[in-house]
């Protein structure tokens, strides 16, 4: 009977040391913080956090991903409405900036695409936008990426 104790709080802390023994997938990074406060990124690999007094605050991937937003109406310089839908392809290149840049990345992403949208084609006409999608892509690509970067995201096409 006297070796229950010594037995129950080895296993008690084999448990939380395994438990807090991490591996972070390739192509991902985390976020932890300590004792509330931004600690460290861990990269791909095994990592092991300090029981109770580190958490994960964020998993976030490196890969690049797809933002499809639906068909929204935007006005033309001739006053002609259209729908028109945007597809952004992105990839976040800080994980820091991601997490604490913004309160949540993908929908400023999103919100910002519709509105930088908006803004060029009202400044051109009908036809000007069924002929100039290319030129409307290099714009909204480099308008998006320079505005993102303070989030922690790299626009790549639009």
């Amino acid at each position: 009977m006297e070796w229950i104790l010594p037995v129950a709080i080895v296993a008690l802390l084999l448990i939380i040391i395994l438990a807090n023994i991490k591996i972070v997938p390739q192509a991902h990074e985390w976020i932890t913080e300590l004792l509330g406060k931004y600690h460290t990124t861990w990269s791909a690999g095994l990592h092991v956090k300090i029981p109770f007094f580190q958490s994960i605050s964020n998993r976030v991937t490196l890969k690049e991903q797809v933002l499809d937003s639906p068909p929204q109406p935007v006005i033309t310089k001739d006053n002609v409405t259209m729908q028109i839908d945007t597809v952004v392809y992105f990839r976040i290149f800080d994980s820091k900036l991601y997490t604490y840049g913004a309160v949540n990345p993908i929908s400023a992403l999103e919100n910002l695409t519709a509105t930088t949208l908006r803004n060029l084609v009202g400044e051109l006409e009908l036809d000007g936008t069924l002929t100039s999608r290319d030129t409307i892509n290099g714009k909204m690509t480099e308008i998006l990426d320079e505005a993102t970067d303070q989030w922690g995201i790299k626009v790549s096409r639009v």
